[in-house]
């Protein structure tokens, strides 16, 4: 019996690459249904992320004209993890598997038969590992790859090169959900699911419309999170860093001393002030590194709930098939 696929696709301001890529992945789900690779209960489940522009006008009409689209608006914008986790949790009731992509066409959609192929092996989560990156810039290919080396240095379990375009299954999908932290770093936390696993290459294009969601803040910002959420590696760096100061110290307290005795001692303070700026600077780093640490604490002990969902499509027609209203769009206006 085919799997019924659901393709998860987070959006904020995507109304310049949305129409292109419904057009995309609509053929897709066509070709795979026609295929009989997955069920013609499959369907396609936009997240609108707080979206700005006329991004959720865009899901919202589609989602009437087509019943294989569907898309859930949140309150407000909580950020691409979030959102994703919002579609993958929405999806998961009505799905045998689940298919994350981004909506910039960066990853190729033709990946998705050899997902389904893997899952029908068996594997519950299938990675989508970029093998070229030849359309990123030359900063962003070089930054994104050593981030994934150093998080490998810091004993963070993450695959190389890989995004958030991946297929897990519902079993999958229903254990992450029982993972409740509030600092979300999604390509850390699915590898700790530890289900049968495996991984498809392709190479990365370049993006059909509009602009990245991920400029140099947020890139640095998305990296310091995954970083500080799955390794305790820079709290013992600075541990380290710390004892080498102190007992640098006591070997240049000792040459002082020993100067001072003999008589060879120079005016002149720079040293001292030097030191005075090198442990200063290194406490402060410390302390904030701490800092950083004690937030997320912070954070997750509030316990905060991680998206709200303010719209559901899908709900919507189900309401809408229960009480026998025709499915229009000013029957739909109504109801909203």
């Amino acid at each position: 019996m085919e799997p019924i696929l659901t393709i998860v696709v987070p959006c904020y301001n995507e109304e310049e690459v949305l129409p292109e890529t419904l057009t995309v992945l609509i053929d897709k789900l066509d070709e795979l249904i026609e295929g009989r690779l997955i069920s013609n209960q499959s369907n396609i489940l936009l997240v609108d992320d707080g979206s700005k522009d006329q991004t959720w006008s865009i899901i919202y009409k589609e989602s009437l004209q087509n019943k294989k689209v569907h898309g859930i608006k949140l309150a407000r914008n909580v950020g691409h993890q979030s959102a994703l986790l919002a579609g993958l949790i929405t999806a998961k009731d009505s799905s045998d598997c689940v298919v994350s992509i981004d909506a910039d066409l960066q990853d190729d959609v033709d990946v998705i038969n050899d997902f389904i192929l893997k899952y029908n092996e068996g594997f519950d989560i299938v990675y989508g590992v970029r093998d070229k990156r030849d359309t990123d810039q030359l900063f962003k290919k070089t930054t994104a790859e050593a981030f994934y080396k150093v998080m490998q240095k810091l004993g963070v379990n993450l695959i190389y090169n890989h995004a958030d375009y991946r297929l897990m299954s519902k079993r999958a999908v229903e254990e992450l959900e029982k993972f409740e932290e509030v600092n979300l770093f999604l390509r850390g936390i699915v590898p700790l699911i530890g289900f049968p696993s495996t991984s498809v290459y392709y190479d990365r294009k370049e993006r059909f419309a509009g602009d990245t969601k991920y400029p140099l803040k947020k890139m640095i910002s998305f990296a310091f999170e995954g970083i500080t959420s799955f390794s305790v590696t820079p709290i013992r760096f600075v541990l380290l860093l710390g004892m080498l100061s102190f007992f640098t110290s006591l070997l240049f307290g000792s040459y002082f001393v020993t100067l001072k005795f003999i008589g060879e001692t120079e005016t002149g303070w720079t040293s001292l002030i030097t030191s005075i700026w090198l442990i200063g600077g290194l406490q402060l780093i410390a302390i904030g590194l701490i800092g950083e640490y004690i937030g997320k604490i912070y954070k997750e002990s509030k316990r905060r709930p991680r998206y709200s969902i303010d719209i559901n499509t899908l709900g919507l027609t189900k309401q809408l098939i229960k009480r026998n209203i025709e499915t229009d769009a000013s029957d739909h206006k109504e109801l909203l």
